[in-house]
């Protein structure tokens, strides 16, 4: 699974998901890409199962790029704890996805394939997605 090796926080605050992603919007690796069109927490493991899906479909052929990483740790009580003692322990990682950010790039498979492995990827995925190509 997807996790950050070191980080300089244990654990951080929700914070909001309003607005559209300021960067990570464009394409910059493949010819065609997988864009979010709503917000969400990713988990690790949700990226993890659609590249999964996409590396399988292409079957050794083409290149693909992740372009987004859980670095948010997400807390956790344990189960029958009361209220207060603090903040719980890191449970799982997720990452902030807006509306507009680049989630997948593929180079290598023609158009159909590429709509195709990115279908299978979107069924894995919490949210709403689109095609995108470079222009």
């Amino acid at each position: 699974m997807l996790q950050p090796k070191k980080t300089k926080y244990r654990r951080v605050q929700k914070g909001k998901m309003k607005g559209n992603t300021k960067r990570g919007s464009e394409i910059a690796f493949g010819s065609f890409a997988l864009k979010a069109t709503q917000e969400c927490l990713m988990t690790g493991r949700q990226i993890e199962a659609a590249r999964q899906a996409i590396t399988r479909y292409m079957k050794r052929e083409g290149q693909l790029w992740i372009r987004i990483f859980p670095d948010k740790p997400i807390t956790k009580k344990p189960a029958e704890v009361r209220m207060g003692k603090g903040k719980g322990a890191p449970d799982h990682w997720v990452c902030v996805v807006k509306p507009g950010r680049i989630l997948f790039e593929m180079e290598g498979l023609t158009e159909a394939e590429t709509k195709s492995a990115f279908r299978l990827a979107t069924d894995k995925l919490p949210i709403k997605t689109k095609l995108v190509t470079r222009r």
